[in-house]
């Protein structure tokens, strides 16, 4: 009798030690930060989920700050910034390290208040503050604020830099207008014989404002950097920009009322909007301009996020706490992913 005890015993302690042991090999497993990840931000729970985009699995969750709106990726994919807006009540943008998966030192704004669209660009990271009516760079490298503008227009909220960092674009949903700002070199040619050296040539940046439709929000250049679409929520329009124009040439009727996000595809064939106000998520020919179709994902969405080799598509569900995949050759949804509730912000890490 004492035999059999003995041995059950064993068996039992076994099975414990080999659960344990499947437990440990699943949470190193969690570990690992795929190479290519998806970041996804849930605004209730204040988390950045890291997203394996092959197997959908979130493999990791990390503390994102106080009401996390926007995020986005550094160059080399290590770290993730996380703009904590709270309507313009917060000052700090999170830092997230995604090899590590831990939060950072906050990037104190001071008194740049609302920080909300991001961008990474040329090494710096670009925001909008929104209650201060201004944007922004921050140096990783110095860790400083090495430059600031104002844009003099209400709730500049979103931000789009260009890739030589000339120009920049913001939407400015209070004002329904789009922020056109280029810079430009000043220089005051030699000075005349005898005459005491001149100051050095400056940079000088001027603001082009384009009036647009009301509760201009989500935008998106398109792939080949001619054209801006504006998606107004108020007016349920969607505002085209020709960017060498500097004005709007077309205003679509394309019932988005309560528009949050515009996004191209890779090869600039097709538009996805996002609305709070619906239950689809509207494509749009990118060509004809004309809408394409409407695809169920259930009560209104934010963030959308393309795959960068135009196969797939994100779209943050805000209500219903999920992100659905897009396959962008069907239109259809082909999977969902849990990443906490009211996901919004979404964003690709790659790390080099």
């Amino acid at each position: 009798m004492m035999l059999q005890k003995t041995v059950s015993l064993r068996k039992y302690s076994i099975v414990i030690l080999f659960c344990i042991a499947c437990l440990i090999a699943a949470i190193l497993n969690a570990a690992e930060t795929p190479s290519v990840s998806l970041l996804a931000l849930s605004k209730s729970e204040q988390t950045l989920s890291i997203v394996d985009p092959t197997t959908l699995a979130v493999v990791a969750r990390v503390p994102a700050g106080p009401d996390p709106h926007e995020v986005i990726g550094s160059d080399d994919g290590k770290l993730a910034y996380i703009s904590n807006y709270g309507g313009g009540a917060y000052n700090t943008i999170t830092v997230v390290d995604l090899v590590a998966q831990t939060t950072l030192p906050t990037i104190d704004l001071g008194a740049l208040r609302g920080p909300h669209g991001l961008a990474f660009a040329g090494g710096k990271l670009w925001f909008t503050a929104e209650a201060a009516k201004a944007i922004g760079s921050y140096d990783p490298a110095t860790k400083q604020i090495d430059w600031i503008l104002g844009t003099g227009q209400d709730r500049t909220h979103m931000i789009y830099v260009f890739p030589s960092l000339n120009p920049i674009v913001t939407s400015n949903v209070n004002s329904a207008t789009i922020s056109l700002i280029e810079k430009t070199n000043s220089s005051s040619g030699p000075p005349p014989p005898g005459a005491p050296p001149r100051p050095p040539s400056r940079t000088n940046w001027t603001e082009t404002v384009i009036p647009v439709g009301k509760g201009s929000e989500g935008f998106d250049v398109s792939p080949d950097g001619k054209e801006i679409w504006v998606a107004n929520a108020q007016d349920g329009t969607i505002s085209v920009v020709d960017l060498a124009a500097k004005k709007v040439v077309q205003t679509l009727n394309a019932n988005v009322r309560g528009a949050n996000r515009l996004k191209f595809t890779p090869d600039g064939k097709l538009v996805f909007v996002s609305t709070l106000g619906g239950p689809d998520l509207v494509v749009l020919d990118g060509i004809t301009r004309k809408e394409v179709k409407r695809v169920p994902i259930g009560h209104g969405a934010a963030g959308i996020l393309m795959q960068p080799d135009g196969q797939r598509a994100y779209v943050a569900c805000t209500p219903d706490d999920y992100i659905v995949v897009i396959d962008l050759k069907s239109l259809t949804v082909t999977g969902k992913i849990t990443a906490g509730r009211q996901p919004d912000g979404l964003a690709w890490a790659i790390h080099k």
